[in-house]
C-alpha cells in the first residue's frame, strides 16, 4: 500500500468507488481530503457518459465533496474527441443522455437520424425498441457503430443496472457489426487522463472497482492498481481473472489510512 500511496497522480473511477447512484460510499471524504493534503494530482475518470463534468462536480458537491470541474473526464468526452479526430465534419445518431450529446455538440459533431456517419450509444434512461430499430437500420446502411464503454452493468443504490455494453448488444447482434468502444480500458482515454495529471504512467495509480475496465486498464497502461470492494467486484471473484490488482482495499478511505485487505 505504501508504494501506491507514494504515487504522484491518481486516476479514480466514480461509480462503485465514490458513490452508488446518489449515495456516497464509505471513506470518500477521508480519501479526497488526503489527496488534497498530500498535494496529489488526481482526476475522476468515469466510463459513464450520462453527465457533463460540471454536473459531476455538482453531484459530488451535493454529497459534501468539493472538487473542481477540471478534475473530471468522461467516456462521453473521449468518444467525442475520438470521432472528431477521425472525421471533424461527422454527424451521428445518438442513443445517450445529455452528457454525451453535449460532448458531441461541443466537438462540432451534428446529430443526424437519416444518413449519419456514426451511430453512438451510451447510457440512457430513454432506451426503447424503436431506437434499436433505427440504429440497426442506420448501421446496415453504412454508419459506423461506436460505444462509449464496455461496461455491461453499473452499480446503483438498489443493485446493478444495464450499462453501455448491454444496451449496444442488440444492435450488434441484429446488424452483425461489432462496435468500437472508447472508454476504459481503451488506451485513448487512459492517455488523456495521464496528460491531465501531467505525470508519467509509472508515477500514477488507478483506483477502481472493475477488473475488466479499471484494473486491466491500469495494468496495460503501466499504472499501479488498486481494487476497492465497494462496487461490482468481490474478493471471491478475483479467481475468475488471469490478472490481479497490486492492492485491494475495502474502500478508498483505506488508501488514506494505509490499510489493505
Amino acid at each position: 500500500m505504501e508504494q501506491l500511496r507514494n504515487k504522484k497522480g491518481f486516476i479514480c473511477d466514480m461509480d462503485g468507488v465514490i458513490y452508488h447512484g446518489n449515495k456516497i460510499l464509505p471513506g470518500v471524504t477521508k480519501f479526497v481530503n488526503w489527496l488534497y493534503s498530500e498535494n496529489k494530482n488526481f482526476v475522476f475518470l468515469t466510463n459513464s457518459s450520462q453527465l457533463t463534468p460540471k454536473e459531476y462536480q455538482q453531484k459530488l458537491a451535493n454529497m459534501g465533496i468539493e472538487v473542481d470541474e477540471s478534475r473530471f473526464y468522461t467516456s462521453g468526452l473521449a468518444t467525442a474527441a475520438f470521432i472528431k479526430s477521425q472525421n471533424p465534419n461527422a454527424s451521428a445518431y445518438v442513443i445517450g443522455a445529455g452528457g454525451l450529446l453535449n460532448a458531441l455538440y461541443d466537438a462540432g459533431i451534428t446529430t443526424n437520424d437519416r444518413n449519419p456517419d456514426y451511430v453512438v450509444v451510451g447510457e440512457t434512461d430513454s432506451y426503447n425498441y424503436s431506437k434499436i430499430v433505427k440504429a440497426v437500420t442506420l448501421v446496415n446502411n453504412g454508419a459506423k457503430l461506436i460505444g462509449t464503454n464496455t461496461d455491461t452493468t453499473g452499480p446503483m443504490e438498489f443493485g446493478l443496472v444495464p450499462a453501455c455494453r448491454s444496451l449496444i448488444s442488440p444492435i450488434e447482434i441484429a446488424s452483425g457489426k461489432k462496435a468500437y468502444f472508447v472508454g476504459k480500458p481503451n488506451p485513448l482515454i487512459m492517455r488523456t487522463a495521464l496528460r491531465m495529471l501531467n505525470v508519467h504512467s509509472e508515477e500514477a495509480a488507478i483506483v477502481g472497482d472493475r477488473m475488466d475496465s479499471d484494473i486491466i486498464a491500469g495494468i496495460e497502461t503501466g499504472l499501479d492498481t488498486c481494487l476497492v470492494l465497494t462496487g461490482v467486484t468481490s474478493k471471491e471473484m478475483l479467481k475468475n481473472f488471469p490478472y490481479g490488482p497490486r492492492v485491494i482495499a475495502n474502500n478508498v478511505g483505506d488508501i488514506a489510512d494505509g490499510n489493505e485487505v
